[in-house]
């Protein structure tokens, strides 16, 4: 914690002489933003500057699961030193109940290329070069977290439920990574990381299950005794194109990810992840739900130049957002003969993973788990007249594999799930969904974006 500390401190030392009237004015004007909350028409505003507002808001969000709903305070704030670059950092940190916790410090950096404005003469049907575009994107981070309560079952498709157990764990993750586009016209990035990864892993005593340590070893749990420094590097492209007016949105991705552990050479692995996301917005003002490249974790700027949040009130009847949607995700590790991948690095299904995201919602939280996975969805959401409220559907076939020739169609597992979003400012931000379907009973799951209304992902937990 003291080291992690120390990088924040460092990311922030750059400019802190530079922002201190900026941020002094940014201070005034939030404070002038609260000064009247006494009436009806105010407390709503107030409260979305409260938890919202820059350059502090009250930070909230779910942990993983099992470890319940962090609150603590957010630093959000801006700096544009000259045309061609905007720089955003923002810090946070939350605690919950059972003692779990999250503290980061993130700062994004957005190139902005001149570009000409060729302007033809002939009258005013003429236009510019100029359209909405991806900039080149750089994160700099580094985020530690601790969990008091991660559920482990084992590894592979055919693990019991009777046999769940415990650990708790800690991670830091320090690293940078960068989206460059490439090709305007489908929306063409690539992408590349580079992170340090420290993970310690201890028991969780006092549970309704034994700690990992009761009941499994190194050979049923790998990396369980010992935890080595990572350096993990990744390279990407992703696609995000557009077609039929907007009808129709690809978000593809395709990563190579490289896991060195120069201490215990044993863990070292390689991972391929192929995501292949499509909305079908049944209105044409349907908004992406995909967050902002230039927004950090607690930033939800509508743009580079716009740092207001999206109001968080209910729509119009005249407004309606909805969308169906179709989703393929596969994860496929690669590891040499006589290596293995640590559980705690390993994807999982069911319920929701490590960094919240959820599958086969009617099983457990971490249910299944493997280095080899994929994921099937059907979803389905829809806003609620002038509520902040929305309706959503899904259904998930899902599979996990200890190794890659054994993920294929056969016996997949299904969840069907219905239930309600809270949104705000258009964007779903608490999920209650009631699970059923496979062979394991009913859950119930309520999770909270851990990142703001719109803001950037959070480093990846494994």
């Amino acid at each position: 914690m003291r080291n992690l500390l120390l990088v924040g401190c460092l990311l922030f030392a750059g400019w802190a002489n530079a922002q201190e009237s900026g941020l002094g004015a940014e201070f005034r004007h939030e404070k002038d933003h609260l000064g009247d909350c006494t009436g009806f028409k105010t407390i709503i505003g107030c409260g979305q500057t409260l938890f919202t507002g820059q350059p502090l808001h009250i930070a909230v969000g779910s942990l993983a699961p099992g470890n319940g709903v962090g609150a603590g305070l957010a630093l959000v704030t801006h700096w544009t030193p000259n045309e061609s670059w905007r720089l955003n950092w923002d810090a946070d940190g939350v605690t919950t109940p059972n003692g779990s916790w999250r503290a980061g410090g993130y700062m994004t950096a957005v190139f902005v290329p001149r570009r000409k404005i060729v302007v033809s003469p002939g009258g005013s049907g003429t236009t510019s070069n100029l359209a909405v575009q991806e900039y080149p994107v750089f994160h700099l981070y580094a985020q530690g977290i601790s969990l008091e309560k991660v559920s482990y079952f084992g590894i592979g498709p055919d693990t019991k439920e009777s046999a769940r157990s415990y650990f708790g764990m800690q991670e830091t993750v320090v690293g940078t990574n960068a989206v460059w586009p490439v090709f305007k016209k489908l929306n063409v990035s690539l992408l590349g990381e580079a992170n340090g990864r420290f993970v310690d892993i201890r028991p969780s005593l006092n549970q309704a299950s034994p700690s990992i340590g009761q009941l499994y070893t190194d050979a049923t749990a790998p990396g369980l005794t010992q935890q080595s420094a990572f350096a993990q590097f990744g390279e990407g492209v992703r696609i995000r194109p557009q077609f039929a007016g907007g009808f129709v949105r690809l978000n593809y991705l395709a990563e190579f990810k490289e896991f060195v552990s120069p201490g215990a050479s044993q863990f070292s692995f390689n991972r391929f992840t192929l995501d292949l996301a499509h909305q079908f917005p049944l209105y044409r003002k349907t908004r992406s739900l995909i967050p902002l490249d230039s927004n950090g974790p607690n930033d939800c700027s509508a743009g580079l130049t716009v740092h207001d949040c999206p109001a968080v009130t209910g729509g119009t009847s005249r407004n309606l957002e909805g969308s169906i949607n179709l989703r393929f995700m596969m994860n496929e590790s690669f590891v040499s003969s006589g290596h293995a991948v640590p559980f705690y690095f390993q994807p999982t299904l069911g319920g929701s993973d490590i960094d919240g995201a959820p599958s086969l919602g009617s099983y457990r939280d971490y249910r299944f788990r493997a280095p080899n996975t994929m994921l099937f969805r059907a979803s389905f959401e829809h806003s609620l007249f002038d509520l902040p409220l929305g309706v959503t559907a899904m259904i998930d076939e899902g599979k996990v594999a200890n190794t890659r020739g054994d993920l294929d169609f056969t016996h997949l597992r299904h969840s069907y799930s219905a239930g309600l979003t809270l949104r705000a400012g258009g964007f779903p931000l608490i999920y209650i969904l009631f699970s059923w379907g496979g062979d394991e009973g009913r859950h119930t799951t309520v999770n909270m974006n851990s990142s703001l209304l719109g803001g950037g992902a959070r480093p990846s937990l494994y």
